[in-house]
């Protein structure tokens, strides 16, 4: 494959939406915001200059494991492909930019994150609206339009 992978580390600016495609797979999409901070010799201290949204989408495990594991504010480092569209929109031209992610996972340079290992495809298959191996797992039912999916949780909530 010739396509390059680029990262990106952000925040998450929307929650994660998931659903099946048309053909069942898993598929989640959410917008990560990246801020670009530069160093201001006047203040002698950082500044925020601009900042740049992309759409993540997700495929498959990686789908299901983000709408388990994210949520909005959270610092993320995202790799995958990046692709640029060009639409019209109500008259006026506009770009966005849409990165297909191959890897996703928390800024540790921020905060801690506590790894817990998904059921493998070809071992014994959990029960897929309960996390057995997250203590006190939860389960919640997520629904988009004609889609229903049960999303595990890592942890009861406080």
């Amino acid at each position: 494959m010739n396509e390059s992978q680029v990262t990106v580390v952000g925040n998450v600016a929307t929650a994660v939406e998931f659903r099946r495609s048309a053909a069942g797979l898993p598929t989640a999409r959410f917008r990560l915001a990246s801020t670009v901070r530069r160093y201001d010799q006047r203040s002698g201290g950082w500044a925020d200059a601009f900042t740049n949204f992309y759409t993540v989408w997700a495929w498959r495990s990686l789908a299901a494991n983000l709408a388990s594991s994210v949520t909005v504010g959270e610092p993320l480092v995202v790799t995958g492909h990046l692709r640029i569209r060009q639409a019209e929109r109500d008259g006026r031209q506009f770009a966005s930019a849409d990165l297909t992610a191959t890897a996703v996972g928390h800024d540790l340079s921020r905060g801690t994150s506590a790894f817990v290992r998904t059921p493998s495809r070809t071992g014994p298959r959990a029960d897929p609206g309960r996390n057995a191996q997250a203590p006190g797992g939860t389960s919640e039912a997520v629904t988009g339009g004609d889609v229903e999916a049960v999303i595990p949780r890592q942890g009861a909530a406080p």
